[in-house]
């Protein structure tokens, strides 16, 4: 478990690292980085627009493959420059953007029978191989989607580039895992432990 100040501590990381990448002056730093960030964990950076919410790049490395001091600068930058959806952000943009970092838990493998009723919607995210095919979605995408299990697992089909329902073969290896998620309120303000966004009632 990430208590608040290691948060903050990956949020400013994440910041700074994208500052120094585009050539802009780097927010101060507040001593050295907690110890935890020398443990290898999953972790994905997410950059919103302001003021509607708008994803404008998201990148990370699923499995604890870097340890944090490295992984968040790296997926921090990935997803400003270099997701494949987007162009890439300009210096000029950065002071519109809201950073958003999420943490990543161990992979649960889901077994067939778990297959959707053992998976909750806001508090799991999923991954899913099938033969040479991957896709991983982060438990955010659920509730900011307003999905139910099987929609989550669809769509998590989709991202891996497989059909919808190819989550119910047992060839497919669906994991789950958890995510603890920081996000800055305003972009470079203060940072709080993100709850889910939900869609309003119109579905906008």
């Amino acid at each position: 478990m990430t208590d608040d100040a290691e948060g903050r501590a990956a949020v400013g990381l994440a910041r700074a690292a994208v500052a120094r990448a585009l050539g802009l002056a780097t927010p101060g730093t507040n001593g050295p980085l907690p110890r935890s960030f020398r443990e290898r964990r999953g972790v994905f950076v997410t950059w919103y627009a302001v003021p509607g919410h708008d994803l404008r790049g998201c990148v990370g490395f699923p499995r604890p493959v870097r340890p944090l001091a490295d992984g968040i600068p790296e997926a921090a930058v990935a997803a400003a420059l270099e997701d494949p959806r987007f162009p890439a952000i300009r210096p000029e943009e950065l002071g519109h953007l809201v950073a958003e970092v999420s943490l990543l838990g161990p992979f649960e493998p889901v077994p067939l029978a778990d297959r959707p009723g053992g998976i909750v919607v806001g508090r799991d995210g999923l991954a899913i191989d099938r033969g040479t095919a991957h896709g991983l979605l982060l438990p955010q995408v659920a509730t900011e989607l307003g999905w139910e299990p099987e929609e989550f697992l669809d769509g998590l089909c989709e991202k891996a580039g497989l059909r919808r329902g190819s989550w119910r073969s047992a060839e497919a290896v669906v994991y789950r895992f958890s995510a603890e998620r920081y996000s800055e309120r305003s972009p470079g303000g203060e940072v709080e432990r993100a709850e889910p966004v939900r869609p309003s009632p119109s579905g906008t």
